[in-house]
């Protein structure tokens, strides 16, 4: 009796451990082109910025804006209610959306607040317009998401 009801956890265990990987991948994917759209955007090499410069503004605006697209990631993992296909198509989707619309509220912001964003992470100290972007990012993230849900 034990071994028939190994079967269908070890199948259960090993179809979650695949939706996980491929999840996981996914959400790392989404994360290293939100990456590289910043870095796109920003003056500079974003990881020397960040790593040799030691720019406050331009870590704190990556960080914002990568929690953002966790939270969308997530949501969209959230609301597939365990259809793995169509939830994985719903995450890459949600996901570019995410970055899309960080970008364009980057782009709006240099006009609404004008605060020019790459004279932002030029700055050495951290700037008040890097926290209001940075809020920014995670309201809009947090808004996408529950969208998503």
């Amino acid at each position: 009796m034990p071994t028939a009801l190994a079967a269908p956890l070890a199948e259960t265990l090993g179809r979650g451990a695949l939706a996980i990987l491929a999840y996981a991948t996914l959400g790392v994917l989404l994360l290293i082109a939100g990456f590289y759209v910043l870095d796109l955007a920003l003056p500079g090499k974003l990881r020397d910025v960040i790593k040799t410069e030691r720019n406050p503004n331009a870590t704190l605006l990556t960080a914002s804006g990568l929690a953002a697209i966790g939270l969308i990631v997530s949501a969209s993992i959230w609301s597939s209610g365990g259809a793995l296909h169509e939830g994985l198509l719903a995450t890459l989707v949600f996901g570019l959306v995410g970055i899309a619309v960080q970008t364009l509220a980057m782009l709006l912001f240099d006009i609404i607040a004008g605060v020019s964003i790459r004279d932002l992470v030029t700055e050495p100290e951290l700037q008040p317009g890097a926290r209001l972007l940075a809020v920014t990012h995670l309201v809009l993230g947090l808004i996408t998401a529950v969208a998503v849900i």
